[in-house]
């Protein structure tokens, strides 16, 4: 199954705002900003999105792992 995300930016790096949406609209317009990636600001940043796949792919990843062992995950809380 192939996904797609796409981004929309507009205006100047530290003053200009973004939008990131994925094909099935988990992230619909999602806002990103310089200050939602380099300070506290409303919104999401390239960075925070990587961690979130680290940790769902790492989390299930685990959870075969521990199958394929013949042992079964109850709840799997991954942090990164």
């Amino acid at each position: 199954m192939k996904r797609t995300a796409n981004a929309h930016w507009n205006g100047t790096l530290q003053e200009g705002i973004g939008e990131i949406s994925t094909q099935n609209t988990v992230l619909n317009k999602t806002r990103y900003s310089f200050k939602t990636r380099f300070a506290d600001g409303i919104g999401t940043n390239p960075e925070e999105l990587i961690a979130a796949a680290h940790t769902g792919c790492f989390s299930m990843a685990l959870s075969a792992t521990l199958t394929h062992d013949g042992f079964t995950a109850g709840e799997i809380f991954t942090t990164q």
